[in-house]
């Protein structure tokens, strides 16, 4: 089997409790090069708001670093635990914690403590993952539970927090909240009509009719939902700015024919290098322009059309904000819901200067182009364990 055979799209929908700007539950990734490991962790601090967010976020890193580090389960549970500040009004120190460490091709060992437990969904049907439990030492009431799973390529996990599955509790339509059974029913639901629906637009599924459940649709709790997806990687060319040598338009263009995955032009010159190119004629459609970006266009057998910089800084700041819930209206919230739906991502970015924009002699445009290409390939990287290629024409 190859290398890049199997992919683990990895995404999260968040939102924070009514009221509140910081969201008590932290949810971290990271890929172990060289191992093949893909860590995940979602944790859940107790109570909102910013103290929350302070206990959920020294769980999920100490969590991150342990399993990284190969520490034995149990030892690191026990260390998170009486790592964590103590709670004034309270007095107990808490956060509740998923584990998933993946191991491509081969198994899944998942750890968790007080969060719903992890869904497995394979062939549209919920897998039964079987868990031993374990008391801690020194903290007798917390109850950690382990798996480990074969994973197949296709199989999805869902992570949560109890935000979800108790959404709308106290309303008379679910006066003990949405329920896990409901939530899993409403996931086999979407998996089976949408069999290759990705882990981006599942989790926000998840979150938006979560959200539904709630009085006034305002959540009454931070919420999360993370899915992993195990699948064949889907790949993505995105070509931006005109190639410095002129006589190259054509090889340039080119690069759009015959590849296997979904194509972009972002900028006004170069889709008309491209369209010039391949003979293909390019249509704007004003009714997509909005306030702040120009419209898009549509070109046969490309996927997407947009203008370029001012597309690409509001995509990469979507990026740093984890994405949108709602669904994707102007150009940047198409490229940034593509890029996210997408697991091989490869920018192709010409360098000619824009005679039509500035002053030729500066070169400004081609540093702000490269800048923004560079930092939204990071951002796809670090933070969404996508793999991305920068190459310069």
């Amino acid at each position: 089997m190859k290398e890049d055979s199997l992919f683990l799209e990895v995404d999260v929908a968040q939102c924070c409790k009514e009221g509140q700007r910081i969201c008590g539950d932290s949810f971290l990734t990271r890929r172990v090069e060289g191992e093949g490991r893909i860590i995940v962790v979602l944790s859940d601090g107790l109570g909102s708001g910013v103290k929350a967010n302070v206990l959920s976020s020294m769980t999920a890193s100490m969590a991150l670093k342990f399993v990284e580090g190969k520490m034995e389960f149990l030892r690191s549970a026990d260390v998170m635990m009486d790592a964590l500040p103590v709670c004034r009004q309270r007095g107990i120190s808490y956060a509740t914690f998923t584990v998933v460490e993946a191991v491509l091709h081969g198994w899944t060992r998942i750890m968790e403590m007080d969060n719903p437990g992890v869904l497995l969904v394979r062939d549209g049907e919920a897998v039964p993952v079987g868990k031993r439990s374990f008391s801690s030492s020194r903290w007798k009431a917390r109850t950690l539970r382990q798996s480990e799973v074969a994973t197949r390529p296709g199989d999805r996990l869902v992570l949560l927090s109890d935000g979800i599955t108790q959404a709308g509790m106290g309303s008379p339509a679910f006066p003990l909240g949405w329920g896990e059974e409901r939530m899993k029913a409403f996931v086999l639901d979407r998996v089976r009509r949408d069999p290759q629906v990705s882990a981006h637009r599942l989790s926000r599924a998840v979150l938006r009719e979560a959200l539904w459940k709630e009085p006034q649709h305002r959540p009454g709790d931070d919420m999360t939902c993370a899915v992993l997806y195990f699948r064949t990687p889907r790949r993505c060319r995105v070509l931006t700015g005109p190639p410095f040598d002129p006589s190259r338009d054509g090889e340039f263009a080119h690069l759009l024919t015959g590849f296997e995955g979904r194509t972009v032009v972002c900028g006004g010159t170069t889709a008309e290098i491209v369209s010039r190119e391949l003979g293909r004629p390019l249509e704007t459609d004003l009714r997509t322009s909005t306030r702040n970006l120009p419209p898009l266009s549509r070109m046969e057998g490309v996927d997407l059309v947009t203008e370029g910089i001012l597309t690409l800084t509001k995509a990469r700041r979507l990026l740093e904000t984890e994405g949108v819930l709602d669904e994707p209206r102007d150009g940047a919230r198409r490229l940034v819901d593509l890029l996210l739906d997408s697991d091989v991502i490869e920018f192709v970015v010409g360098t000619r200067i824009n005679e039509a924009h500035q002053d030729p002699s500066l070169p400004v445009e081609i540093e702000m182009r490269r800048g923004l290409v560079r930092s939204l390939a990071a951002l796809l990287e670090t933070r969404y364990l996508k793999r991305t290629f920068v190459r310069y024409l």
